[in-house]
């Protein structure tokens, strides 16, 4: 794919997890990829792959929860490589404590960071895109945007937010006729490395709730929800599991998760009460895509087939259902025939 031919993508938390998968997915098909992170260091690791899979990549040192920040990387993108096509919101961080001791400062910058990051975010792509009638916003989600689990009240309400503010702005895009579009991939629990470096006052490590997916099986639900137009794509059996789970069993999930959820968040391990974490400053390190749990981690999703293909899924459900009409319709009569009714 020639330069003037690939797409221009921004990728916000890419400088590693499920932001770096997905900087090297879209790098497989040529794209010119504007990397923005907090970490210059792993940013520098991030653009030599993507120039090593096929791609190009220009660093953007900026804190999403800016937004004059993320709108001059906006800016620097455009004249760099050209119109941004595809605009990813991928940028995250947490804390993993009861709420009773979480400060107001820190729930505040989990809050700007997770979903006003997103909102700053779709604000830049927005600016760029309306004015051509062209482009993509894909908002990375979690099955935690439906169904909240204890110790991660921050994060819940953000993912919760950024739903309820997508939305809103997808009946925007609709009521303007506007060919622009909005999705958000919803994901299970994660194989990255921000279970070493998010805030947490947890006896032991914290790690994602299992089953746990690599973060490529996510990096390709993105790049494929680029090229389709999807509302809404839930990657994995557990997430759809939980969005519907909790349509149906709401109070049930709370009960259960109340007597499950501190432990299914938690390893073995004692956690190290001093160690940095990545509320405030990044963390410097040379963390990668991966987190701890390649072990246990899944690295297919047979969910998302089901995804990818959900026309010939229906197709084949019609014909095999047509076909059954058919054979019922073409047997004899029996019963009626003993009665009269269709004797010919």
């Amino acid at each position: 794919m020639s330069s003037k031919d690939s797409r221009v993508v921004v990728i916000t938390g890419s400088s590693a997890g499920l932001g770096r998968a997905t900087a090297h997915a879209f790098a497989r098909e040529g794209a010119r990829i504007g990397l923005i992170s907090r970490n210059r260091e792993r940013l520098e690791a991030a653009r030599a792959e993507v120039e090593a899979l096929g791609g190009s990549a220009m660093i953007l040192v900026a804190d999403v929860a800016d937004a004059e920040q993320l709108e001059l990387a906006a800016s620097q993108v455009e004249q760099e490589f050209g119109p941004i096509d595809v605009w990813v919101n991928n940028a995250m961080t947490s804390v993993f404590s009861p709420f009773s001791a979480v400060t107001a400062d820190e729930f505040r910058r989990v809050t700007e960071v997770t979903y006003l990051g997103v909102v700053y975010g779709t604000m830049a792509a927005l600016r760029r895109m309306l004015p051509r009638k062209q482009g993509i916003i894909v908002q990375v989600g979690s099955a935690l945007a439906e169904r909240s689990i204890p110790l991660q009240a921050a994060y819940c309400g953000a993912k919760h937010g950024i739903r309820g503010f997508t939305d809103s702005i997808r009946c925007e895009l609709l009521h303007e006729k506007s060919p622009v579009h909005i999705t958000m991939v919803q994901l299970p629990a994660m194989n990255t490395p921000q279970f070493n470096w998010v805030k947490s006052r947890l006896p032991n490590k914290p790690q994602p709730v299992p089953p746990i997916f690599q973060p490529e099986v996510a990096a390709d639900a993105i790049v494929w929800a680029s090229r389709n137009r999807r509302r809404e794509i839930y990657v994995g059996i557990p997430t759809v599991k939980a969005m519907w789970g909790n349509k149906f069993f709401a109070g049930l999930l709370d009960w259960y998760l109340a007597k499950t959820g501190y432990k299914s968040q938690q390893t073995d391990q004692p956690e190290q009460p001093d160690r940095p974490s990545n509320l405030w400053e990044t963390v410097p390190g040379d963390f990668n895509a991966h987190g701890d749990f390649d072990a246990i981690s899944k690295s297919c999703s047979p969910g998302m087939w089901f995804v990818k293909n959900k026309w010939l899924i229906g197709g084949i459900a019609a014909g095999c259902a047509l076909t059954a009409a058919l054979a019922i319709s073409s047997r004899p009569k029996r019963g009626f025939s003993r009665l009269g009714i269709c004797r010919t």
